[in-house]
């Protein structure tokens, strides 16, 4: 009996169950007892935390500087030197890349003086044509895929322009332009020097992990204490998001590279640099170049989120329209990010796709045909733009520059639909939020609020000593007992039952949809192309038709999460059965066994490790989106990180809740992977 126990998981799992449920209902709620809520043992470290950002920036190292303005040297801390050079230093890039778009005069003022500058008016950066940018836009789409990137990039940036956003839009997009390739080149230094060190790879995987998983927000606090408020705050808080998945990738790509190729580089006489820089990397450049697709679709992501801290752009305008409850209005600076969203993600995937012929004999005009077509558009463009002054002389010149807001706009139609939706499905929308706030949100919110903590280790560390022993118990443990030792653990209890509801929801239709369309080749081709359109959607979107339909309500916040999160869930169903090899299929319909037979006891067994993967992603996007529900008023983690951005001394707060949340990510990241690495070994899968 005590052989079939150990090696029963079910029984296993039921009889951690009956324990839980016992600890449940017989632990008293008493402040005094310990097994219902430990002592707040690490209430101080938010203190600790801002007491050493306080001594960075103002007291530790500190040398003489001289102060050209009163003529005398000044003691200031070298940290906060280097911060601001470092602030003034991105802030010169992104102000030089808008340039280029919107035009100015700022930059040619870094290097003339103020005085010649006023006394001559007539001195300014010109901006290029919207028509032109299209142009370039649709030409770098058709080098890079053909006619269908070139029509998607020129109809995408023509909206742009046309529907009032272009400003707005170019400031998003210097954004990009700055971060991406910061983060190109630190991903790809970090992830080399991890290849060729395995103690700075060991030392990496924690620090990546922690920071994969830490909310958009808690970025945003200590970046604000120590670079400022701006669009430098924001990109630098970009960037820091932003680098980790390209140093994995890197790693990963370089790590996947057979031996044969090494030894052939080395045979060949390559010195190590020359091997790392001719041989590896160019072997490497897939895994590379989708490590930069993903740079950009963090960039973008967390352009929208730097709006909090001053940075301009599409998101600032977006967050204005939301707290404004202009739906309309957001809707359609929504459309905007997705576009953007969706052209680069196409752009950087084709790039990664794209193979160049080394040995193709062409002439000068084949070889730089783009370039020249792009130099002639642009020409044209210019001189469009100069033939509008002509034509709207007393006017905005519409061929040049249309400003913001002065396009067209979809906002009174949308509003009006908006109110369509509310005059004729109100009844049925109000009942429905009714219903699952008081009979399953609240119910479920009051269930896991009086869970008592030691009930949290029973289930967690039992879960994680099931399937990975003692050191997985552990590990799930110590990550658990560092919230446990807050004065936070309430909120954080809510964050997780609002996290849990949405992964079950996510993780049930998710299953469902993905083994429905797995069963035929073009459902399973279809539901992958939706699954990385809307993968594409920076988080924030979502946000928006749910408020729409729900309002301000917890109920908009789980269905936002819900609909992130089953995105992973789908997709690596789909591709966890399409994995399973076609000889299984025709084994087990030879066998006599029912499609449902063969999806039961074949395809999902053998498919589980992948599944499980997906279910790992659904419960980090479903704690992303929860964590952004504060934006809408939920009362969790999220709702204290967002006021810490308003708060003196909320540094510490906002990076301490934000570790919080990524232990609790990474509680269940360890949880699933060693379960799914456990059923890979058993069956023999690599």
């Amino acid at each position: 009996m005590l052989s079939n126990f150990k090696n029963s998981r079910p029984i296993q799992f039921g009889l951690l169950i009956l324990i839980f449920l016992v600890s449940y209902f017989v632990v008293p709620q008493s402040e005094n007892s310990y097994l219902w809520r430990l002592p707040p043992l690490l209430k101080d470290l938010p203190l600790w935390i801002n007491t050493l950002l306080d001594n960075l920036m103002f007291k530790w190292f500190t040398v003489d500087v001289w102060d050209p303005v009163w003529k005398e040297y000044e003691q200031k801390p070298i940290f906060r030197i280097i911060t601001r050079a470092l602030g003034s230093s991105v802030l010169y890039l992104i102000i030089f890349i808008r340039e280029i778009f919107l035009g100015g005069a700022q930059t040619l003022g870094s290097f003339l003086s103020d005085t010649w500058m006023n006394a001559n008016k007539w001195v300014s950066w010109p901006a290029l044509p919207w028509t032109a940018v299209v142009a370039g836009a649709s030409i770098l789409g058709y080098q890079l895929q053909g006619i269908r990137l070139a029509l998607l990039a020129g109809i995408g940036f023509a909206y742009l322009s046309i529907f009032g956003q272009w400003e707005p839009s170019m400031q998003t997009l210097s954004f990009v332009l700055v971060s991406a390739p910061v983060c190109f080149i630190l991903g790809l230094g970090f992830g080399i020097w991890g290849y060729l060190n395995k103690t700075v790879e060991g030392v990496l995987q924690p620090v990546l992990n922690c920071m994969q998983t830490l909310p958009h927000f808690s970025y945003l606090v200590p970046i604000m204490v120590l670079f400022g408020v701006g669009d430098h705050a924001g990109a630098i808080a970009t960037i820091i998001f932003a680098t980790p998945p390209m140093i994995r990738l890197t790693i990963l790509g370089l790590r996947k590279i057979s031996p044969d190729i090494v030894d052939s580089g080395l045979m060949s006489g390559c010195s190590k640099t020359q091997l790392l820089f001719k041989v590896l990397i160019p072997t490497a450049r897939r895994d590379i170049l989708i490590g930069v697709n993903q740079v950009i679709m963090q960039c973008l992501a967390m352009t929208t989120i730097a709006a909090f801290i001053g940075a301009k752009g599409l998101g600032f305008n977006l967050k204005v329209a939301l707290n404004s409850l202009e739906i309309g209005k957001a809707s359609e600076i929504g459309l905007c990010v997705v576009l953007i969203a969706v052209i680069l993600d196409k752009y950087s995937l084709a790039w990664a796709n794209k193979q160049k012929d080394y040995f193709a004999n062409l002439n000068f005009y084949q070889k730089n045909r783009s370039y020249i077509v792009f130099i002639l558009l642009t020409v044209l463009g210019v001189i469009l733009a100069y033939l509008g002054t002509r034509y709207f002389k007393d006017t905005i010149n519409y061929l040049y520059y249309i400003p913001f807001n002065k396009g067209f706009t979809l906002s009174p139609f949308i509003d009006a639909g908006i109110d369509w939706i509310w005059e004729t499905f109100f009844v049925y929308l109000n009942a429905f939020n009714i219903w699952l706030i008081t009979s399953v949100l609240v119910p479920m919110k009051d269930a896991y609020l009086g869970m008592p903590v030691i009930s949290t280790f029973i289930i967690v560390m039992g879960a994680g000593y099931i399937v990975g022993g003692v050191r997985s118990a552990v590990v799930v443990g110590s990550l658990i007992l560092f919230i446990a030792l807050s004065e936070y653990w309430d909120r954080a209890l809510i964050t997780a039952y609002m996290a849990t509801f949405a992964v079950l929801i996510s993780a049930v239709l998710g299953i469902v949809v993905g083994s429905i369309c797995a069963q035929n080749s073009f459902a399973s081709k279809t539901i992958l192309s939706i699954c990385d359109f809307f993968q594409t959607f920076p988080s924030f979107i979502y946000l928006i038709p749910v408020i729409l339909l729900f309002g301000i309500t917890d109920t908009s916040v789980m269905i936002a999460a819900i609909v992130y999160a089953v995105i992973p869930a789908t997709r690596y169903t789909v591709e966890g059965l399409n994995s399973v090899p076609l000889s299984l299929h025709d084994s087990a319909t030879m066998s006599g066994v029912s499609r449902l037979q063969r999806w039961t006891n074949i395809e999902l067994p053998l498919a589980f490790p992948h599944i499980m993967l997906g279910i790992n992603q659904t419960v980090i996007f479903a704690l992303f989106m929860v964590i952004l529900g504060a934006l809408i008023g939920t009362i969790d983690l999220g709702q204290i990180i967002m006021g810490a951005l308003s708060k003196k001394g909320g540094a510490g707060i906002g990076l301490t809740l934000g570790i919080f949340v990524s232990f609790m990510c990474l509680a269940v990241d360890n949880l699933i992977r060693t379960w799914a690495d456990e059923r890979k070994r058993l069956l023999g899968i690599d």
